[in-house]
């Protein structure tokens, strides 16, 4: 009998992926990883619904880790005008990285999590994470992994919708069956960047915004405060719409155009990760599949690499490029792998 580390967030996903593992005759433990202050209440959620399940619980304090591998270079990001996807990070440093770590070595095969995604082997046993129909697919997240993580993980929820995870939840009386999602970053309350990178002790200061040309249109707080696309909270008004279509750090500048000024011919990627290795398409071009940004339909592309960075080319312009988000590949729905956009590429 295999033996199962499930890990618990204390929502309704990861609770019913313990439940359906439990249910197929899994040897399963629940683990919560306390990641920040006041993680403790996550846990008590997990916990109940492992005593219900009749499973063992665990907690596991990892929020140097998670500080070091997560929330750190977050808040550098941001002052370095990036907007960065922190989740991405998360996974591959802490939820498959030293959760895995643990769990290997206290007599564990796999992990498991309440990811929307799916794991595929091809003919040589080489693992990757493939695309679901899902509307909450969460392949983007996972690119990251590598062939071992991905190998020592398993994905209950395959095929399932959230509507039918909630419905399993409330049949077999499960504490988390209507508790609210999580949400979009765990540790950013309500989604306010700004004022958690001034908790963080980051500061800033105000500059200009800036046309393509230079020419100063107004003031703006801070560069920490905007993102490639943004039109609403400029903080002031233009008298017409205004987009932002650059950051400029070094100056502090925000630069604002039209619309059309966001579509672009591609990007350029660095910090590649494929899960199993990159050498395979050193120097070459492949012709596959690129999101974007997590909600960004996958559009055509020719990527090619060179010295561990890539260039692509779309088949027809995409908006807002955003530089700190990462570029993901697809072939086949099969994740091949991506990279942290550097900018765009315009012809």
């Amino acid at each position: 009998m295999k033996k199962i580390l499930v890990g618990m967030s204390g929502g309704v996903d990861s609770s019913v992926a313990a439940m359906l593992l439990k249910d197929k005759g899994y040897e399963v433990s629940g683990v919560t990883l306390l990641l920040r202050d006041g993680g403790e209440r996550e846990a008590a959620d997990a916990k109940r619904v492992c005593d219900h399940l009749g499973i063992e619980h665990i907690m596991l304090d990892f929020k140097d880790d998670f500080r070091r591998c997560v929330t750190e270079p977050f808040a550098a990001a941001y002052l370095e005008g990036k907007t960065p996807n922190p989740c991405i990070l998360c996974n591959k440093y802490i939820k498959f990285g030293v959760m895995l770590d643990f769990a290997l070595e206290h007599g564990f095969d796999s992990i498991a999590t309440g990811h929307y995604t799916e794991k595929y082997t091809d003919e040589n046993a080489n693992s990757y994470i493939k695309r679901t129909d899902s509307p909450k697919d969460q392949s983007y997240f996972l690119y990251m992994l590598s062939g071992f993580q991905i190998s020592h993980s398993i994905f209950p929820l395959l095929g399932m919708n959230k509507q039918q995870i909630r419905e399993l939840a409330e049949k077999n009386g499960l504490p988390t069956a209507k508790k609210k999602d999580s949400q979009e970053i765990c540790f950013v309350p309500d989604n306010d960047y700004v004022s958690y990178l001034k908790s963080c002790g980051c500061s800033w200061q105000p500059g200009d915004f800036v046309d393509k040309e230079g020419n100063v249109l107004g003031r703006h707080g801070g560069t920490v405060g905007f993102t490639i696309g943004q039109r609403k909270g400029l903080g002031m008004g233009f008298g017409k719409p205004m987009y932002v279509t650059g950051i400029d750090t070094e100056r502090n500048r925000v630069i604002l155009g039209d619309n059309d000024e966001l579509f672009v011919e591609g990007l350029y990627a660095e910090d590649l990760s494929f899960p199993n290795g990159a050498e395979q398409y050193e120097g070459k071009t492949v012709e596959a599949q690129v999101k974007i940004r997590y909600r960004a339909p996958l559009c055509g592309a020719k990527i090619t690499i060179k010295d561990k960075k890539a260039t692509v080319l779309f088949e027809k312009p995409q908006r807002a490029v955003t530089p700190g988000q990462s570029a993901v590949f697809y072939k086949d729905d099969i994740v091949l792998g991506g990279g942290i956009i550097t900018g765009a590429l315009n012809n």
